[in-house]
């Protein structure tokens, strides 16, 4: 909601310019969210080549994975690394478990394979009211005690620590951005953070979803999302905002001026719009959405009424995560400006060279071109169909299927046979993977539909460091899942 302005200052002769300069290309780098919760992840090495051929210069890690470090290394590309929320009690009640964290997950990245890493993000939006202040009390003690780390280790300078928060930190009393403050129940743990980050010149970084209010909302003015100037502003004294990003953030920047830190740095962690899983979510608006974003914000650098200028921003998300938990909506695996196997969902210009086209992953190689769909001689009515659909979904992903969805415009047959082959593919097509009671057939046509895209899985494994012992423990997985389902369907 609502956010301070930045100051200005007149600078002099030419170190000055090229320091400003310095600032300003900084600041307009184009950054991405990297999620990792695939069934099928693409190789470190893949999507590394996806961000330079993209000319992506900045990435947002969830964690520390070492692969994914190390794929980083030697190319320039400025990294936040992530810690997990379900870490952040170790490290608020024990500094040595901060200090050891640091020197494996840090030091070791920046000093022996060149990874330029930038920030260490302590938790991620642990301050959610769906968490029920669960990590209140953790959060600012870990957050002390990590950045204590990196100074003992010599990167104090070099590294900044900061915590990726949710816009419902902070709220409106008059639903006007000026009337922006820190919400009451975590104020005082807010003023904690919020003068430490100062304090050892960190950002405060926040993740603003106008999706999210679109989604919650069904009054939700929908051209207010957006950035065309097509909505009906919201004049809040002299200043009018015509859209809901600049109002919630400059929402933020009242309520740090109102507690003393009017000019702390604001980084916008998550920002974006899905694809599928809603009737909202689609590529038409979310093309219009991060590209209006793109050039307004960022590469237009327009800024807010509070702070005009370039935003650092990471957009959510770089590609499609399948297996991300669906509790806030279906929509929640399809946040990707490309698919899980690394395709471009729309055109998106990223202010590079490559004339609005995003650069998909390359040389990805996918199993077989066949399908698990139903039999054409079994019934819909068969008492098997209905067990048989909700094991394949909560194993597999069938959120493209719903109202207002890719997949909306499919039949009774079509969608059991979407349910089946997402079970399949997953499955790596394994043979028992499409035995559901009788009622399933392997096909070599493809039954896409429309805009419904019946997957084809890519291969398990492939460029990755996994090996022959994880590749056997996977079917396993795969031929019990299978005799769990002969069980049921006995039962």
């Amino acid at each position: 909601m609502l956010n301070s302005k930045m100051g200005c200052c007149l600078l002099s002769g030419s170190v000055g310019l090229v320091s400003l300069l310095s600032v300003i290309c900084s600041v307009a780098a184009i950054g991405v969210n990297w999620g990792t919760q695939s069934t099928h992840p693409l190789p470190p090495e893949t999507i590394v080549r996806m961000l330079r051929d993209n000319q992506i210069q900045k990435v947002k890690l969830f964690d520390a994975d070492y692969g994914t470090l190390r794929a980083l290394g030697k190319t320039g590309i400025e990294v936040m690394v992530g810690i997990p929320n379900d870490m952040l009690y170790t490290f608020a009640n024990s500094e040595k478990a901060a200090e050891k964290w640091v020197s494996k997950n840090v030091s070791v990245h920046i000093n022996e394979h060149h990874v330029n890493i930038r920030y260490v993000a302590v938790g991620n939006e642990p301050f959610l009211a769906t968490y029920n202040g669960s990590f209140l009390s953790t959060t600012y003690p870990a957050l002390r005690h990590v950045q204590n780390a990196l100074i003992r280790a010599n990167l104090g300078n070099q590294v900044k620590v900061t915590v990726p928060l949710n816009a419902d930190v902070y709220a409106s009393s008059t639903d006007y951005p000026s009337g922006g403050d820190f919400r009451t129940d975590i104020h005082d743990y807010m003023l904690d953070i919020v003068k430490f980050l100062s304090d050892s010149g960190s950002p405060f970084t926040v993740n603003i979803y106008p999706f999210i209010s679109l989604y919650s909302n069904p009054n939700f003015p929908v051209e207010y999302a957006f950035f065309d100037g097509n909505a009906t502003p919201l004049v809040d004294g002299g200043t009018t905002y015509f859209n809901m990003f600049d109002a919630n953030y400059d929402t933020l920047v009242w309520a740090l001026q109102k507690n003393g830190y009017g000019n702390l740095p604001i980084i916008v962690g998550e920002i974006g719009w899905p694809t599928d899983g809603d009737r909202n979510a689609n590529p038409i608006y979310a093309q219009r959405f991060n590209q209006g974003y793109m050039m307004s914000h960022i590469l237009g650098g327009k800024g807010t009424p509070m702070r005009p200028g370039p935003i650092d921003t990471y957009l959510f998300s770089l590609i499609d995560e399948d297996s991300k938990s669906i509790d806030p909506g279906n929509f929640e695996r399809h946040w990707g400006i490309f698919y899980y196997d690394g395709r471009p969902k729309y055109q998106l210009s990223l202010g590079n060279s490559n004339n609005g086209s995003l650069v998909g992953a390359k040389n990805v190689r996918y199993l077989e071109r066949k399908w698990c769909v139903m039999k054409p001689s079994a019934h819909l009515e068969d008492s098997q169909v209905a067990p048989s659909v909700s094991y394949a979904c909560y194993h597999a992903d069938c959120t493209s299927l719903g109202y207002g969805t890719s997949c909306s415009g499919l039949d009774a047959r079509s969608n059991i046979s979407y349910a089946f082959n997402s079970y399949y593919q997953i499955s790596n097509q394994a043979e028992d993977a499409c035995k559901f009671s009788g009622l399933s057939t392997v096909t070599n046509s493809d039954p896409s539909f429309g805009n419904c895209r019946f997957g084809i899985t890519i291969e398990p494994d492939y460029g990755g460091s996994e090996g022959r012992t994880g590749r056997c423990f996977r079917r396993l997985l795969v031929l019990l899942s299978g005799l769990v389902l002969i069980l049921l369907t006995i039962l």
